[in-house]
């Protein structure tokens, strides 16, 4: 027995799609799903050689408030792999390349209610470039130690969902 879908409609609201799909559940009930059609992202864990981790402290609008957060973006391009968009992301956003990366896999932030995707990678060998932040993006660089970091996951200060899932895994492969 499958779900089957009997009607779906899709509809675009600026960067987001919207899908409202009517589902034949395997007991042939009928209920109505809808969810977000998200673009899949990328999320960088960057590591200085004193193991300490660049961070951002970046203002977001739809929570009126300043974040902690890993460099992030959206892959927003056909054929462009995760690891050319989290390379993009981490130069943009903080200034730095990184000559050594390790994927961390993916991950599904919220499969009830989107389609998103998020690509982790944990990237070392930092080297500074040149930021360059779009006109969107107000960005602070904050270098802090792994410990500081577990401390601002603990009280809950870091709420940045793809930077703990990356913080996560970076320290399940690793330990």
């Amino acid at each position: 027995m499958t779900w089957r879908i009997s009607n779906s409609i899709k509809t675009k609201v600026d960067r987001f799609g919207i899908t409202i799909d009517r589902v034949v559940l395997p007991n042939d009930k009928e209920k109505t799903f809808s969810y977000l059609d998200f673009s899949k992202g990328v999320c960088v864990l960057p590591i200085t050689q004193n193991h300490e981790v660049v961070c951002l402290k970046q203002y977001r609008h739809a929570l009126n408030s300043w974040q902690w957060e890993l460099p992030a973006g959206m892959i927003d391009s056909e054929g462009i792999s995760p690891i050319e968009i989290a390379k993009k992301e981490l130069e943009e956003e903080t200034g730095y390349v990184a000559e050594h990366w390790l994927e961390l896999g993916s991950f599904y932030p919220s499969p009830g209610s989107t389609t998103e995707e998020i690509f982790l990678f944990a990237a070392a060998g930092l080297s500074p470039t040149e930021q360059k932040l779009e006109d969107s993006e107000q960005i602070e660089l904050h270098t802090i130690t792994m410990e500081e970091l577990k401390d601002m996951i603990a009280s809950g200060e870091f709420k940045h969902g793809a930077g703990l899932a990356a913080v996560l895994r970076y320290k399940f492969m690793t330990d």
